[in-house]
């Protein structure tokens, strides 16, 4: 088996890059050929699925975190060629929510590197999203609201290492307000003020189980929509966030769609996966069971 291997040596605020050697003997000693590549920058990946042979592999692989797999996988779908080929992650970033979903842990790339050398492999969905003309595709999630902006300030604390996420929600709840938001699915449209909404393909955002109900291969994305609330309820409530039992909160609402409009009155930033791209209004849907990835 012939694997591409996309490497961000970057992930995990630096430290994959130590892991690379390791990596790349251990596929080889599972008897795999491997053809890697260490990205360069932002964007480096997505291009490199985008230009490859998919006729001279047999997989490609993500080494990264969940902003590496997002570009792989909108890489995948810009690649012209007609027959497709599995998709492999190895969780060496610091979001590793997908891999989560594949009941690999952050960290243990080398079951990961295991599962991938078995060649079982597995049909799972994918997101589709439509904003500003373009067409984008995620594995994970995609927020607006609250969540983005969370992302985009922890993006600029990134020196700060695993604290800019924390930082990011701190300096957010500062600034906390609701926005109107529309939700059209299933013929139904839901208009409230809301802190947040995401759309979720897995169950975990990070470390945190936003969708317990979510599937990563049922053909439907599930929703949750935060309604108002003060500072203080917010920060006495989010730890719930890391168990789901947020989702009893009354200013919760959860709802599964095969597809879904979303809009409000000024552009709101979007997050696919953990990065920074788009703005209200945006239109999504599934598409169930449209990759295969390796599994066990």
């Amino acid at each position: 088996m012939k694997l591409l291997l996309v490497f961000n040596p970057h992930a995990g605020h630096g430290r994959a890059a130590a892991l690379y050697p390791a990596a790349v003997s251990l596929f080889e000693e599972k008897g795999l050929t491997i053809d890697p590549v260490l990205t360069e920058g932002p964007g480096h990946a997505g291009r490199i699925v985008r230009d490859a042979d998919f006729g001279s592999y047999d997989g490609v692989v993500a080494a990264g975190g969940d902003g590496t797999l997002y570009e792989v996988v909108n890489g995948y779908y810009a690649n012209p060629a007609r027959g497709r080929i599995p998709v492999g992650v190895l969780p060496t970033g610091t979001g590793n929510a997908f891999a989560r979903d594949l009941k690999i842990d952050a960290g243990r790339w080398r079951e990961a590197v295991e599962i991938i050398a078995s060649g079982k492999r597995r049909k799972v969905d994918v997101g589709r999203f439509r904003t500003g003309g373009g067409t984008y595709y995620f594995l994970n999630i995609l927020g607006l609201g609250f969540v983005a902006e969370v992302t985009d300030t922890a993006s600029r604390l990134k020196a700060l290492g695993n604290l800019s996420y924390t930082l990011g929600v701190l300096v957010q709840t500062l600034f906390l307000h609701s926005y109107p938001v529309r939700v059209e699915v299933d013929g139904r449209q839901i208009e409230q003020e809301n802190l947040f909404a995401e759309i979720s393909n897995t169950r975990y955002t990070s470390n945190f189980l936003m969708a317990p109900k979510a599937r990563i291969d049922d053909g439907l994305l599930d929703l949750t929509l935060l309604g108002r609330m003060s500072r203080r309820r917010l920060l006495k409530c989010f730890p719930l966030i890391f168990t789901g039992q947020h989702v009893s909160l009354p200013e919760v609402q959860q709802l599964q769609a095969s597809s879904l409009r979303i809009s409000t009155p000024e552009p709101k930033l979007l997050t696919p996966d953990g990065e920074l791209g788009g703005t209200t209004p945006v239109e999504v849907e599934c598409l169930r069971q449209d990759i295969e990835v390796f599994w066990r």
